[in-house]
């Protein structure tokens, strides 16, 4: 079945999206992102992207963590959706600044307690000797905020990926898969144009 195809890739990617909300057991929101050391080397992870509107996909870690440290050195960086379950992907490239404090503020608000303290608690991407260490340290997080709100730490907050390319993949017989690409050229127009599978 095809479907339709908006000539605004934000609309585009949300009708997709609302079916993976739909058909997906676990996390839609789920990405691979993928950022570049300081060395040209790719490395890759799964993230879930938080917020998706015109200005693009906002994602939240600890700014300390190795993919913090990638975007701030080489703020360009890729996302790729897969839902399995339907046969779509999409493919987002483009460049990435933090999030407003206000943005970051706002979102760490609605985690759970335990997730706002975690953020405390973890020294993200650094080596872990004992992972009692880290239990411990989210003992003393908790004994800290006893009775208290957690703030938002300094080290936290959200990046924000600001697409000037997006494929949309849709999976057709005999591996003759439409790809279909929206591409940033002056604002606000997108050029589209059909790939080969």
């Amino acid at each position: 079945m095809m479907i339709p195809e908006p000539d605004c890739p934000f609309t585009h990617f949300q009708n997709w999206y609302q079916q993976a909300e739909a058909a997906e057991i676990n996390d839609p929101n789920a990405a691979n992102l993928c950022t570049v050391d300081h060395q040209g080397r790719p490395s890759s992870r799964i993230i879930l992207v938080k917020q998706v509107d015109n200005d693009g996909f906002a994602f939240f870690t600890n700014y300390n963590s190795a993919k913090a440290q990638n975007l701030v050195a080489r703020p360009f960086a890729s996302l790729c959706f897969h839902w399995k379950s339907l046969r779509l992907q999409v493919r987002i490239e483009g460049m990435v600044r933090k999030t407003d404090a206000a943005v970051s503020d706002a979102y760490f608000a609605t985690r759970s307690r335990e997730s706002q303290m975690g953020a405390h608690a973890s020294l993200q991407s650094q080596g872990l000797p004992d992972r009692d260490v880290l239990n411990q340290r989210f003992a003393d997080v908790v004994q800290a905020f006893q009775d208290k709100d957690v703030p938002r730490p300094p080290h936290w907050g959200g990046f924000l990926l600001m697409p000037e390319r997006m494929e949309f993949w849709q999976d057709q017989p005999h591996r003759l898969h439409r790809r279909l690409v929206y591409d940033k050229c002056r604002s606000p127009t997108w050029e589209t144009r059909l790939l080969y599978p």
